[in-house]
């Protein structure tokens, strides 16, 4: 196994595993090489459903990112702890949700949030909600272009709610909404077709709108397949969110974008179950489980390991005939897919100079911190 590596960790002895393990100078470079993807940085809205951390946050506030995007009420929470000037929920709040978002603005006053809606009766309620407290609230209209989840098809009826909700005094429309996430082919010319299809669209709502006598919303678009495509169109704000990590799954799929890994599983072997097969103790609880078998994890220092089987704090692989592995070996294990598997971690333990460091807690893995 290969022990001179940028990701070997040479008092791992006092590292327990299964780990979750972040690279601090490695994700600085991804916030410089995003930076250096765009005209401006002030047209950068990343994501923060990754990391779910202040620390990583903070780092991007340090590189002049002020605009952030989250998918949760303590994803939110957390920024407005790191006073984020501008918090996107890219979320539709219904029910206590919708309590809970008007709190978060009543708390934390240095952040600006803005929310999602697709329908008037959501936007009905956001306006009655937000008056109660003598407030309004900024609000996104969320455009299905593709996704297939939520949203409204950017159209006449888009055009109609966006003029419905400019008549609620508890509302002030900011601009639209347009994730496409369903886009990620390998191969970028495939890719960039398909995005720009899904954006003419949501280009000709955007200029209806202004026909109508309305200020020119503002387009958020995008997320990480898709972000290098969006950030030639010189007015939207793009959102990309894996790059401060990036994962296995990207890695093969973007790889024009050039991020680095700078978060990994660290694993090692507790079990020799027959002459080909190793069992390691990283389970569904400690990698993202929802691909097939063979996507799920990818060991950077054996990579010729064949998944055979996984269970919640188990996995059993195939190292063939004659194998030199053995019980208490680490391996460097890379996600397919970073961002769930950050939920199931507390914290990540950080590593600096190939020595543990420190640890950035996961706050915003939690269904609430505060609020």
């Amino acid at each position: 196994m290969t022990e001179n590596n940028w990701y070997t960790i040479k008092d791992i002895e006092n590292l327990d595993t299964p780990a979750l393990v972040i690279y601090p100078q490695r994700v600085k470079e991804n916030i410089d090489t995003l930076k250096s993807l765009i005209d401006d940085v002030a047209r950068l809205r990343p994501h923060v459903k990754t990391h779910k951390s202040k620390e990583a946050t903070l780092l991007m506030m340090d590189a002049g990112i002020t605009m952030f995007k989250c998918a949760t009420i303590a994803e939110a929470e957390m920024l407005g702890m790191c006073r984020a000037p501008d918090v996107l929920l890219a979320y539709q709040p219904v029910g206590p949700k919708l309590d809970r978002f008007i709190k978060l603005i009543r708390t934390y006053p240095d952040t600006k949030y803005s929310c999602l809606v697709d329908n008037f009766i959501a936007a009905k309620n956001l306006s009655d909600a937000a008056l109660k407290h003598y407030l309004q609230a900024a609000v996104y209209i969320d455009l299905n272009v593709g996704m297939n989840r939520t949203g409204i098809a950017p159209g006449f009826e888009a055009l109609k709610l966006y003029l419905d909700c400019a008549s609620l005094p508890g509302i002030i429309l900011f601009g639209l909404h347009a994730y496409d996430g369903h886009i990620h082919d390998a191969d970028l010319t495939v890719r960039t077709k398909k995005c720009n299809e899904a954006f003419a669209p949501v280009k000709k709502l955007q200029e209806d709108i202004k026909k109508k006598g309305f200020p020119k919303p503002v387009i958020v678009a995008g997320g990480s397949p898709t972000f290098t495509i969006h950030t030639q169109r010189k007015e939207v704000e793009c959102s990309p969110g894996t790059f401060v990590y990036w994962d296995r799954g990207y890695s093969l799929a973007c790889m024009e974008q050039p991020f680095l890994t700078a978060a990994l599983v660290v694993s090692r072997i507790i079990s020799l179950p027959d002459k080909t097969k190793l069992c390691l103790d990283v389970g569904h609880k400690s990698v993202s489980a929802e691909n097939e078998l063979s996507k799920r994890i990818f060991f950077l220092n054996a990579p010729e390991l064949i998944m055979t089987g996984q269970s919640e704090e188990h996995l059993v692989v195939d190292a063939g005939a004659g194998h030199h592995y053995k019980v208490g070996d680490v391996l460097y294990g890379l996600p397919y897919h970073i961002c769930p598997t950050i939920a199931l971690y507390e914290r990540g333990i950080t590593i600096a100079n190939n020595k543990v460091h420190g640890e950035w807690r996961n706050i915003a893995r939690d269904r609430k911190i505060t609020i």
